[in-house]
Order: C-alpha cells, then sequence, then structure tokens
C-alpha cells in the first residue's frame, strides 16, 4: 500500500485542521491506519489509529477524532482545539493487521506517508 498525506498548514492555537491520508490499494478495509507525529528534536511518537477500535493518545484525547472512509480508501484526523505543543510533521501509516494490538508502536506499520506539517501558533 502506497499513503498520501495531505491537509496540514498553519493555524493558531484553538483552531481546527482535518488531515487526509489517501491510500492506494485493494485490501485498505484489512489494515489499521495510525498517525504519528514528530516535532522538532523529538522522537516520533503515536497519535491516534483505526482498526478493529479507535485509540488515542492522551495528549490528543477529546481534541482529535480518527475516522476512515473505506470507500475512498482515505483515513482522517480531525483535529480541534489545537495547542502549540501539536506543531509537529504528522505521518500517516499503515499496518496489515485490522485487530492490531500494538496500535501505539511504530514496528508493525510497514508504510508511511510523506508526512505533512502542522504548525499551530500562539
Amino acid at each position: 500500500v502506497q499513503l498520501q498525506a495531505s491537509g496540514g498548514g498553519l493555524v493558531q492555537a484553538g483552531g481546527s485542521l482535518r488531515l487526509s491520508c489517501a491510500a492506494s490499494g485493494r485490501t485498505f478495509t484489512k489494515y489499521t491506519m495510525g498517525w504519528f507525529r514528530q516535532a522538532p528534536g523529538k522522537e516520533r511518537e503515536f497519535v491516534a489509529a483505526i482498526g478493529w477500535s479507535t485509540y488515542y493518545a492522551e495528549s490528543v484525547k477529546g481534541r482529535f477524532t480518527c475516522s476512515r472512509d473505506n470507500a475512498k480508501n482515505t483515513v482522517y484526523l480531525q483535529m480541534n482545539s489545537l495547542k502549540p505543543e501539536d506543531t509537529a510533521v504528522y505521518y500517516c501509516a499503515a499496518a496489515p493487521v485490522f485487530a492490531l494490538s500494538s496500535y501505539w508502536r511504530e514496528a508493525p506499520y510497514e508504510a508511511w506517508g510523506q508526512g505533512t506539517q502542522v504548525t499551530v501558533s500562539s
């Protein structure tokens, strides 16, 4: 599967953005789709994932919503109430396991998008 992320940009604190990740291939429905982010000088970290269920990092729970449209082979990350600490490059990823227990780890994800920059100004 190949992934193409889009939707990043510059937004003020408290604002919203919606990221999209379009996937190629006919087995999209069998994948767990994840979102990760990497801030400057920091390691990449888990943000959200959707497969058998939907999972969120504590830092974004209640503000971000991950969803998928299987007809469009696309996964979304709706980000509301954005904070300056949400500034990062956001990556989508695909793991070929629908009921993925270790969704927060990078290792199960075999395909990664190119990343899209999200900048939140204070």
